[in-house]
């Protein structure tokens, strides 16, 4: 889950991180107000969780409350990169003297943590690890020892901070590595992390992305979802536990195993391609229990989305056997009733695959085409999608 910038903030503010202060905003007069509040120069700057706020309009320094409300009026409402404005953060203004770039991150590939680290921030970290790659430090930070300060301090001198702020900014490292810790988090990033006039160290801007796996351990982190933001399919499927994800596609999928979804997924698009390149339409893993109301809720998301036009149910009997996959079909259709109205193509295999095939064959519903193999599935649904 993505964080919102202010939200970022207040999640530095408890750690310790030194932050400016900040007020959320969702009107021109609400912002007026939080200007009048701060006092001297603010910044009100869009939240969205896209980059690029600052090129597209949705930053802007106000020197008194009047110039603020301008600025709300002129950033709420803005189209950010497909993101609409609604909420704003009135920031406190700061004398900048130098800009630089921290971030903590899960590496999946080294089964790792690494920092990124440069003394050039305020750009955009691709753009910088493309143009001046020596200019970014990377360093690879152990999850069991993580980020004290001899390993922040090595981070400074990596990344050429010079000899007077290694100190100062060593402090902040590892401040926002206990924010990255302590938050099951997979990103912690500071850009720009700033060098006031005053010698002062500041985490200007943050963005922060938190482990939903993790969830369990934060019930805190629901307040922090953005429901209105949210896709309604997701929200749907996640509120009944499903593992779904949602693509630009025609053909629904439903499976048993990440592993057997994902492998799913790319048959379909390889199929596909014969029928008007139509494409899988979602990722949805309902995991080792195939009961009737599981697979109920699974149609009743897939078949909600208006882009699918036709649905491949790919299941392996395992511990939950084939029988019980295809009662669970048959009772999720007659739970949906009238819902159920695109076609289903649905291919079982593994434990009882035999007695499965019987209760489908015999339920003789009129959507429900079986197939006895994935590329025959595959194709007949990206068939049906097509048509």
């Amino acid at each position: 889950m993505d964080l919102y910038e202010y939200q970022a903030r207040d999640l530095f503010e408890q750690y310790g991180v030194p932050v400016l202060p900040g007020i959320v905003a969702d009107t021109p007069e609400e912002v007026r107000a939080a200007a009048e509040k701060l006092g001297g120069v603010v910044v009100v700057k869009a939240q969205v969780k896209v980059g690029g706020r600052g090129k597209a309009g949705g930053v802007k320094v106000a020197k008194n409350p009047d110039e603020a409300e301008e600025a709300a009026r002129a950033i709420l409402g803005l189209d950010i990169k497909g993101h609409i404005v609604r909420r704003v953060m009135v920031a406190g203004g700061a004398r900048i003297a130098k800009e630089f770039y921290f971030s903590v991150l899960l590496d999946r590939a080294n089964r790792s943590y690494l920092s990124l680290t440069s003394v050039e921030g305020g750009m955009e970290i691709e753009q910088l690890a493309v143009e001046k790659p020596e200019a970014l430090a990377r360093i690879e930070v152990d999850p069991i020892t993580g980020v004290d300060t001899a390993k922040a301090t090595e981070i400074a001198k990596a990344a050429g901070f010079p000899d007077e702020l290694v100190e100062k900014v060593a402090d902040v490292f590892v401040k926002l590595y206990d924010v990255y810790k302590g938050e099951d988090a997979t990103l912690v990033e500071v850009n720009p992390l700033v060098l006031t006039e005053e010698g002062d160290i500041i985490a200007l801007d943050g963005k922060v992305t938190l482990d939903e796996n993790a969830g369990f351990r934060h019930p805190n982190h629901e307040a922090l979802e953005d429901a209105a933001a949210a896709d309604p399919l997701e929200a749907k499927a996640k509120a009944s536990d499903l593992n779904y994800v949602k693509l630009d596609g025609e053909v629904g999928i439903i499976g048993n195993g990440a592993g057997l979804v994902m492998s799913t997924l790319d048959v379909v698009a390889y199929a596909g391609e014969k029928h008007k390149g139509v494409k899988p339409a979602n990722f949805l893993d309902i995991g080792g229990g195939a009961s009737a109301a599981v697979m109920a809720a699974g149609l009743d998301v897939i078949l909600n989305d208006p882009q699918v036009k036709s649905v491949f149910v790919n299941v392996f009997g395992g511990i939950t056997a084939c029988d019980a996959v295809a009662n669970g079909i048959v009772k999720a259709l007659e739970i949906l009733g009238d819902e159920a109205n695109k076609p289903l193509v649905v291919r079982l295999d593994g434990n009882n695959v035999d007695e499965g095939r019987r209760i489908l064959t015999e339920a003789a519903h009129p959507l429900v085409t079986l197939a006895l193999t994935m590329d025959e599935g595959a194709d007949k649904a990206a068939e049906l999608a097509a048509k």
